[in-house]
Formats: structure tokens, C-alpha cells, sequence
């Protein structure tokens, strides 16, 4: 791609994020989210394949229906009731669809159906910054309107939300929609308690856009797509596979990794909010997601494929690991230590 081209597209993320997650008026809300859109969409078909162009059109698709909702919910708020700030709306209807249409952003059930075709249709780092840069907007609106959004169907996609993505990551050798199915778990568990702890739900999140970049990162590092490659990345990279096994742990919620954190806090303030069955129904359903996620760090680092052994060795790669993703994954398994600072700030 020409450096240029990724420049203005580098740019228009920033611009688009900005402007989202900064503005209160539901017309520059929906400016920022449609610089997004279309920033995005060359990203998503830049490869010459055509997994990539249905990948695109599906997102461009899904993401202008959910737009076009989040207008229409401001213009019948504004009819009632004469003001276009989005987080003073008060009209019922305005609530159900707005609730809605920031779902369909964020690919909750059931509008998550395009979420694993696009992620697996591109690149890893394309996957990578549609997993976490382009969930903060929609979920950044879910924090400024979370006294106004439709509560029961808010923990009905919530729930219905961590059930299927781990039920639907449990058949899968495609690691992309692996971590798809993973985003939409997550994302579940943080809508669930966004109604009653938003800063909780922001927590969870960037704990986990912390360890999902980290593992995007080491799988473009090892260049693995699938569970095959992924047997193979052992012989190649073995301390970086270690910590990949690591931070998929970490992912899963298992004490004492970091990703243990934000799991204990949720099904703590859902506690605290005496809704003790919702909690337990989320915990157990989040047993469904640990299965594939031991499931990789098996692949990852124990087991190897059953070939001769010319073809099982492999040269180790000679390039240093990136230091970013050094910094992200020793933040991603270590920072359980700091939970009693988190815990005062949430």
C-alpha cells in the first residue's frame, strides 16, 4: 500500500475515534463512526482475494444499518423532545433502537453473524484493529448512554452473547474466527455490566484489547492462521510461543493472570447488584470460551505434528521480538498484582 494512502488512512481512525468518543451531539457521533466505516473498508479489501471484497461489503453493510438506526433513534428523541444530545435521550423507542444500533456496532448476538465471515476474510492486523480500535467507539457511546439504554434487552443480548461465542469457538481450527468468537464473549460479559458499573465495562475492555493485541502480534510475528500452523510455530519460535500460551490463559479468565481480574470484578458488582443467577450463568458460560482457548495453548506449545522429522524442525527465526509485544504480554500476565489500585479506581 502506498505510504501516503496509509498516512490518510492512519489518520482517518484517529480522526474518526476522536470525534466519536468526544462528542455529545448524535450528528458528529455519527460522523466519527462513518470516518471510521469508510477508513476501514480499504483495509478490509486491500488483499486481491474474494474473501476480502465479501468481507468488506458485509461490514460496509452492517456497520451503515447500525448508522442509519442511530440517526433514526436521535431524530424521534429529537422530535419528543427538542434536544439532540445523545445522552439526555428519555423517548422509549429512541432507548430500544439506539441500544440496537450500537449492538450491531459492537457484533452482539444476535448481529454478530458478520463479525467471524469478516474477521477471517482479512488480515491479521486488519482483524487486529477491527477486534479493539474499532470497538471503542460503540462501546464508548454505550458508557455515555448507559443510564438511557433498554436494560432488558441490554442483558438479554449480553447473556445470549457469552453463550454462543463459546459454543461457536468450540468447532473452529480458523484462529481468526477463533478470536472472533472470543470478542464476542467478551464484549457479552461487559455489556452485562455496563448498566451498573460503566468504568468497570471500560476496564475489562482495555485489559482485553491489551491481551488480544498482544496475541494478534505474536501471530503475525509466527505468521500463523489456523491450528495447523500453529503446531508448527513451536520448533520456530519457542519462548514466544510460551507466551503466547500465556496471555491465551490470561484471555481465558485463569487465576493468577492478569485476564483473571476483570472476570473476578464483573461477577463481583453483579453480585453486589443481587443479581447472583445472572452472575452464575455468566461464569459457567465462560467455561465454554476456556475450552478452545486451552485448547490453543495446546497447540501452541506442547504438541507437535505428526510428520517425519525433516519436516518438524524448523530454523529459528533470527529476527529480535518486536518490543511492543514484549511490553503487552509481560502487562498481559502480570498485572494481577495491581488489583487492589484497579479495584479502588473501578
Amino acid at each position: 500500500m502506498n505510504p501516503h494512502t496509509k498516512l490518510l488512512i492512519t489518520l482517518s481512525l484517529l480522526l474518526g475515534t476522536t470525534v466519536a468518543i468526544s462528542s455529545n451531539h448524535s450528528l458528529m457521533v455519527s460522523t466519527g463512526l462513518e470516518i471510521n466505516t469508510l477508513a476501514i473498508i480499504p483495509l478490509i479489501s486491500k488483499p486481491h482475494h474474494p474473501r476480502a471484497i465479501e468481507a468488506s461489503i458485509k461490514y460496509f453493510l452492517v456497520q451503515a444499518t447500525a448508522s442509519a438506526l442511530l440517526l433514526f433513534s436521535s431524530m424521534i428523541n429529537a422530535s419528543s423532545s427538542g434536544q439532540s444530545d445523545i445522552t439526555q435521550m428519555t423517548n422509549p423507542t429512541s432507548c430500544l433502537l439506539l441500544t440496537t444500533a450500537v449492538s450491531m456496532k459492537l457484533g452482539l448476538v444476535p448481529f454478530h453473524f458478520s463479525f467471524p465471515e469478516v474477521l477471517q476474510g482479512v488480515s491479521l492486523t486488519t482483524a487486529l484493529l477491527l477486534s479493539t480500535l474499532m470497538k471503542l467507539p460503540p462501546l464508548t457511546i454505550l458508557f455515555m448512554t448507559s443510564h438511557s439504554l433498554n436494560a432488558t434487552l441490554l442483558m438479554a443480548m449480553a447473556i445470549t452473547s457469552t453463550a454462543l461465542g463459546g459454543s461457536m469457538g468450540l468447532n473452529q481450527t480458523q484462529i481468526r474466527k477463533i478470536m472472533a468468537f472470543s470478542s464476542i464473549s467478551h464484549l457479552g460479559s461487559m455489556a452485562a455490566i455496563i448498566l451498573y458499573n460503566p468504568k468497570l465495562t471500560m476496564l475489562s475492555f482495555y485489559f482485553y484489547t491489551m491481551m488480544t493485541t498482544t496475541i494478534f502480534l505474536t501471530l503475525n510475528t509466527t505468521k500463523t492462521l489456523n491450528l495447523v500452523s500453529l503446531l508448527m510455530s513451536w520448533t520456530k519460535t519457542p519462548m514466544l510461543n510460551t507466551t503466547l500460551m500465556l496471555t491465551l490463559l490470561s484471555l481465558a479468565g485463569l487465576p493468577p493472570l492478569a485476564g483473571f481480574l476483570p472476570k473476578s470484578l464483573i461477577i463481583q458488582e453483579l453480585t453486589k447488584q443481587e443479581l447472583t443467577p445472572t452472575a452464575t450463568v455468566i461464569a459457567m458460560l465462560s467455561l465454554l470460551g476456556l475450552f478452545f482457548y486451552l485448547r490453543l495453548a495446546y497447540h501452541a506449545t506442547i504438541t507437535l505434528p505428526p510428520n517425519s522429522t525433516t519436516h518438524m524442525k524448523q530454523w529459528y527465526t533470527t529476527n529480535p521480538t518486536n518490543t511492543i509485544t514484549a511490553t503487552l504480554a509481560s502487562m498481559s500476565i502480570l498485572l494481577l498484582p495491581l488489583s487492589p489500585m484497579i479495584q479502588t479506581y473501578a
